[in-house]
């Protein structure tokens, strides 16, 4: 958590919002993030065997935007309205992201004996996945420690250079 002092997380539990609320958030999420998915296939298909470059990189991204949600919502507490979380997180990038597909590509690598496509497949994958979720909660808390601008530096005042004040 950079270098401030550490913070307690949240316990984890039910949302605070009411039930069928979270339901049609996640819902409607899970139905944009699909189509977002659905629409990248489209416009950047693979071809029948190779590297399939276009579930990587929905994979990847996906995960990066869940790093920086999470410390959005839950390590920074910067967003706080309670159904934004089941919207974002587990609709928009649960439907976006996707374990299926993937472990059906690793499947139909080896199935076409494409061994070490479908091994590089599965180790890139994870660590590309894990490394995005990482690099962006780290960019995104340095981007909030430098008060939320570009250029920005810890403790200072949203316009304070201009003015020449700081915290």
């Amino acid at each position: 958590m950079s270098e401030q002092e550490p913070r307690e997380l949240p316990e984890p539990g039910p949302p605070s919002a009411p039930q069928g609320g979270v339901l049609a958030a996640v819902a409607a999420g899970g139905a944009l993030g699909a189509l977002a998915r659905y629409g990248a296939l489209v416009l950047w298909p693979t071809p029948g065997h190779g590297f399939p470059w276009t579930v990587f990189a929905v994979n990847v991204t996906g995960c990066a935007l869940i790093g920086v949600l999470m410390v959005l919502t839950v390590e920074r507490g910067r967003i706080t309205r309670p159904l934004v979380r089941p919207f974002l997180g587990v609709g928009v990038l649960g439907g976006y992201t996707t374990f299926s597909t993937y472990a059906a590509d690793v499947s139909g690598l080896l199935v076409r004996q494409e061994i070490a496509v479908a091994m590089a497949y599965t180790v890139a994958t994870a660590v590309a996945a894990l490394g995005s979720v990482w690099a962006a909660a780290v960019a995104t808390r340095s981007w909030l420690d430098r008060g939320g601008r570009p250029g920005g530096r810890p403790g200072e005042l949203p316009g304070a250079r201009a003015e020449g004040r700081t915290t």
